[in-house]
């Protein structure tokens, strides 16, 4: 009876385990739909402004514009998107292998936005551009677009000479991939794909005003992509550990009527042969 006792324990305990995954992954499915909707809503935004600068671009008459060369300095600003809590499958891991691989031979930069990300790089000592943007989740378009100031403004006054945008895109609610961009500088369209426009303003001037809208733009899309995917890998991953609850459960179950059985079975050998030896 001891040995069944601790089995009917056992299913106790990841049944109770399995009503908190299961919450977890119902808060995990709402939270999704709301930023799938997000996602589809920004992305035309910096699109829209990418192909506003490459016009601008090209009518700009300097050879060397700020925003598509490098600074002198050799350090590289990595802007890392990651999450302010686990349980979410490979989804921070994915984000930080990528970023070794890509910082290696690199004076590398680290400006973390999520709890996470913030916590990795201190705990292997890495260079920290800034804290203040270390939780995701709340962060909105005011906070993103002040970011995409200090970086392009840290970018122009040299302070490192590219900027490297790591985070996981989107791509359905079942799949999430680790992506990088480089922000800065700018890539130089190609002129046959650039739409030609006058103006009598100095493009020039233009593109300082519209470069630091448009890196906001591509930052806060980076953000909803990321809780996008976030949301995604933790909804995998509950629903996952759900399954292997169940899993768990039919196995215990099985163990714990086969112990029934024996003990059963025993009962029932000793009542016939204490009836036999009377």
């Amino acid at each position: 009876m001891a040995g069944m006792n601790d089995i009917k324990a056992r299913i106790k305990s990841v049944e109770s385990t399995m009503q908190i995954t299961k919450a977890m992954e119902l808060v995990a499915t709402s939270k999704l739909r709301r930023a799938k909707e997000t996602v589809e809503r920004t992305r035309p935004f910096y699109q829209i402004l990418g192909k506003a600068i490459d016009s601008i671009s090209s009518l700009s008459k300097e050879e060397n514009n700020t925003w598509f060369e490098n600074s002198d300095s050799s350090k590289t600003l990595f802007v890392v998107f990651a999450g302010d809590r686990g349980l979410a499958g490979g989804y921070n891991a994915n984000i930080f292998k990528l970023v070794e691989k890509l910082s290696v031979n690199k004076d590398a930069i680290w400006l973390p936005i999520g709890k996470k990300a913030l916590e990795y790089s201190k705990h292997r000592n890495y260079n920290i551009y800034s804290e203040l943007f270390a939780e995701a989740a709340d962060q909105s378009v005011g906070p993103i677009l002040s970011l995409g100031k200090i970086i392009t403004d840290g970018f122009k006054n040299g302070e490192f000479g590219e900027v490297i945008l790591v985070f996981t895109e989107f791509v359905s609610m079942m799949t999430q991939r680790a992506v990088y961009e480089t922000l800065l500088p700018l890539e130089k369209p190609a002129t046959s794909q650039v739409d030609k426009f006058e103006t009598d303003f100095n493009p020039t001037e233009m593109l300082d005003q519209i470069v630091p809208e448009y890196v906001g733009g591509i930052l806060y899309s980076a953000l909803c992509e990321s809780l996008a995917s976030e949301s995604g890998a933790r909804r995998m991953a509950m629903n996952s550990a759900n399954k292997n609850a169940e899993e768990i459960i039919d196995t215990l179950m099985l163990h714990y009527n086969r112990v029934r059985q024996a003990a059963i079975t025993q009962e029932i050998t000793e009542i016939v042969s204490g009836a036999e030896a009377l």
